[in-house]
């Protein structure tokens, strides 16, 4: 008889910063998956190994992580499956599918894990770069400017009404070139607003260090 491997099951039942980030990541680069057996797993799967590692840890799992190794200039990719029909159903409230990629909706948040889900789904589908504008005038300006990609429209109209209700920022969204995706994309005074509410310092501690670096180095040049 084959040994269930550990999992926290109750884990998406109780909000708290952890959850809220991880359920913005799952909402990026996560999925509900049921096979021919009608098993239910969750699949998480990205570049960046640090999350996987940081998604296992804090979800106390003793599921392994598979590594893919790609040829040429693309990352190698991290996964982890988790098979646990409670979670999948606690993920099934939240407003998840098997189909979200393209009808995915803003889950029901509590306002004080906003910043922290948002910052789950930035590491997970956002940006964020550094490029000098207006080069063809005398005075150059160094501007920064963030997005959040994703193929729901819907999921990103909501998010930018949920930033404009709570921090101001007026943000435009445009369909992604030749993609079936779209992209929603903040200037140089909302993406500092957002940096401000995704790493408050009531936020949980995990985040991607090589995104926020690109935050932390403008505000540094402007000083």
């Amino acid at each position: 008889m084959p040994v269930l491997k550990k999992v926290n099951k109750k884990f998406f039942k109780k909000w708290k910063p952890e959850m809220a980030y991880i359920l913005g990541f799952f909402s990026a680069d996560g999925s509900i998956r049921v096979n021919s057996r009608g098993s239910h797993y969750i699949d998480i799967q990205c570049t960046d190994k640090k999350i996987i590692y940081y998604i296992k840890k804090t979800l106390d799992a003793e599921h392994k992580i598979k590594e893919r190794i790609r040829g040429g200039n693309e990352n190698n990719l991290y996964r982890i499956q988790i098979g646990s029909k409670e979670m999948c159903d606690d993920l099934r409230k939240l407003g998840f599918s098997e189909q979200k990629t393209c009808n995915m909706v803003f889950p029901n948040i509590p306002k004080k894990y906003i910043g922290d889900f948002i910052r789950g789904y930035f590491d997970g589908d956002g940006n964020v770069w550094v490029d000098i504008i207006h080069k063809e005038r005398k005075t150059k300006l160094l501007a920064i400017k963030t997005a959040f990609t994703s193929c729901s429209k819907l999921f990103l109209e909501q998010l930018k009404e949920k930033l404009y209700q709570m921090k101001g920022t007026k943000g435009s969204i445009i369909q992604c070139k030749g993609k079936n995706c779209f992209r929603l994309q903040y200037s140089i005074y909302d993406s500092l607003k957002l940096y401000d509410f995704m790493y408050n310092k009531s936020c949980s501690s995990f985040y991607l260090k090589r995104k926020k670096k690109v935050f932390d180095k403008y505000k540094n040049m402007q000083r």
